[in-house]
């Protein structure tokens, strides 16, 4: 500074007395050539002092007041200078230095190579990178900015705004950030994972929120670090590839449940006795896992994602009723095969009685009242291709009940019965057996239904089994009966 005020004082008066003389002025500034060098070294220092900053704060704030009080000291410097040059027009070589500005410019420069640097894994190497580059995100700039609030602050002078121009720096470099993130070709998880931080965590007591930068940090004050437009892109991508994901998770659960429908065992049972299959747990647990995430975006995602979810199980169960179709009507063809046909179409009824509670819960638990009214619109379609899942399922039990006694009621009244026939027996073995697999048949589906023939009888034939039956009865056939 000693040599730089000698060369200032001595060019200044030169410029008094012959502001012409180039010569003398240049003279002047060779002699002092070395001067402008180390003063461009001593902002080296500065700058890496400034650049570390954070850590030096901690180890040795004395060193950090000292670049300040430089850093102060030339501005003043500054100031007066230009100050005279109002009135002379002189203005010594490399003044202003405008080292306060630098100094913000090496800060702003510092937090966002502090920002990009946090990324340590990619997609390939690591399919979780995003959650491990946003939280190492979050950890470092609550714990800068709480150092700070707590430390930095002492080091400058208040006019500074040191703390509130180092937020504004964090913000602007995490919105850029955030901005060059959802420009990638992010997948659906990654994009819920990144908007569930700059909606939620960002604003949170987990990061600008926590009680440590209160109250200097007024989150209703922050801009947000995405554009509107910028979610509302990244929302309809998200719901894009959602729907394209449910429709092929709920067609690969459908085809997983038809292979069960061949199987030579029973199906499981409930812990009430009653068969099903693991069908309606699965489609509902994903379901619910969709659900939970979008919930933690957003109310509004949340509800966009469950009238997904209800629509696609609206079409979703006019195929399961297809498939039902087809597995009956296959059956008929050969009737030996599948071994466990009736015990699987009774899961078949089961799960629809299972799908409308599920229904109904799942709307509870994630449907506010106040949209209820349009989404429910929804149900009464899946109630009545439910409905008719069931009442055809149960139609064609009783058909295969009628198709095993059909030889066996013809007897009765004729000859052969007169003179001695077991088809009493029969009849009344089988009809318990059935019986005890119609027990295990879910309400409203299971009903009394004596004489229930199915319809597509002709008349003849069922006027014929109803006298056939009552006849059985009347022999008191108590299975029947």
């Amino acid at each position: 500074m000693d040599l730089e005020c000698s060369r200032d004082g001595l060019m200044y008066e030169q410029y008094r007395m012959d502001s012409g003389n180039t010569r003398d002025m240049t003279l002047i500034h060779g002699y002092f050539g070395s001067t402008q060098g180390l003063s461009d070294e001593l902002a080296k220092q500065l700058w890496m002092v400034l650049q570390r900053s954070l850590v030096t704060v901690r180890r040795d704030p004395t060193l950090l007041v000292s670049v300040v009080r430089i850093i102060e000291r030339e501005e003043k410097i500054d100031r007066r200078i230009l100050d005279r040059k109002k009135q002379t027009g002189f203005v010594p070589p490399g003044r202003p230095k405008n080292w306060k500005e630098k100094m913000f410019t090496i800060l702003e420069r510092t937090v966002t190579t502090r920002i990009e640097g946090t990324q340590a894994d990619t997609r390939e190497s690591d399919k979780m990178w995003l959650v491990r580059h946003l939280e190492i995100i979050r950890k470092y700039v609550l714990d800068d900015l709480i150092v700070a609030k707590n430390l930095m602050v002492q080091c400058f002078p208040p006019h500074y705004e040191i703390f509130k121009n180092l937020l504004n720096m964090y913000h602007q470099a995490l919105s850029t950030r955030m901005q060059e993130l959802a420009s990638e070709d992010l997948e659906a998880n990654e994009i819920v994972s990144l908007l569930t931080w700059v909606l939620n965590t960002y604003t949170s007591t987990e990061m600008m929120r926590n009680m440590e930068l209160a109250p200097e940090v007024d989150v209703g004050t922050l801009e947000p670090l995405l554009s509107a437009h910028v979610v509302s892109e990244l929302l309809d991508t998200y719901m894009s590839t959602l729907t394209s994901n449910i429709i092929a998770w709920l067609r690969k659960a459908l085809e997983t449940d038809k292979k069960d429908w061949l199987k030579e065992t029973e199906p499981e049972a409930d812990q009430d006795g009653y068969y099903q299959t693991t069908l309606p747990a699965i489609v509902f647990q994903m379901f619910e896992q969709n659900l939970q995430v979008a919930a933690q975006i957003s109310e509004d995602l949340k509800t966009k994602v469950l009238v997904l979810c209800l629509q696609q199980m609206n079409s979703f169960l006019s195929r399961y009723k297809d498939e039902a179709q087809l597995y009956k009507e296959e059956h008929l063809r050969n009737r030996q095969h599948p071994h466990c046909y009736v015990q699987y179409m009774i899961a078949i009824i089961n799960n629809c009685q299972t799908f409308k509670e599920s229904i109904v819960s799942l709307k509870r638990k994630y449907l506010k009242n106040e949209v209820e009214e349009g989404v429910s619109l929804s149900q009464p379609s899946m109630d009545g291709i439910l409905d008719a899942i069931a009442k055809e399922g149960c139609s064609g039990l009783l058909e295969e009940v009628f198709l095993d006694l059909e030889q066996h009621l013809n007897e009765l009244m004729t000859k052969k019965w007169l003179l001695g026939s077991n088809a009493v027996d029969i009849i009344c073995v089988t009809v318990e057996d059935y019986f005890n697999d119609f027990a295990k048949i879910k309400k409203p589906y299971k009903k009394v239904r004596r004489w229930d023939l199915p319809q597509s009888l002709p008349s003849e034939a069922r006027e014929s089994r109803l006298l056939s039956l009552a006849t059985c009865a009347a022999f008191s056939c108590t299975a029947c009966a």
